[in-house]
């Protein structure tokens, strides 16, 4: 199942998975999707992305990256070479925090949709 996730940049769902999975294992549960997604994520080999009001996105990305959503058919999208570093740093700098990490995440429509 991990190698589902790691072998994707979609941000599967807990759905998408079990989809994909469905065809391997057809005794799999869905409640086995879940539990094998947050161990992973547990395990720190995984990221669950809690993005709007849809389900939940799974990334098998753990490195610091920034993501797109579209705001209609929530579709996820890593962006690559934006590094907000430095921004960070500064915001850092701002506050009592001891800041470890970000996450950023940018909204919009995607090509399929905008139409």
């Amino acid at each position: 199942m991990y190698d589902v996730l790691a072998g994707t940049t979609s941000h599967p769902t807990a759905d998408d998975v079990f989809t994909s999975v469905r065809d391997d294992v057809p005794d799999i549960s869905l409640a086995t999707v879940y539990k094998a997604l947050e161990a992973f994520v547990s395990c720190g080999v995984a990221r669950k992305l809690a993005l709007g009001s849809g389900p939940a996105r799974y990334d098998g990305r753990t490195d610091d990256h920034e993501h797109i959503r579209c705001l209609s058919c929530g579709r996820v999208q890593d962006i690559e070479g934006l590094r907000p570093v430095d921004w960070m740093e500064g915001i850092a700098a701002l506050t009592p925090f001891d800041v470890v990490g970000y996450r950023l995440e940018l909204q919009g429509y995607c090509p399929d949709c905008v139409h």
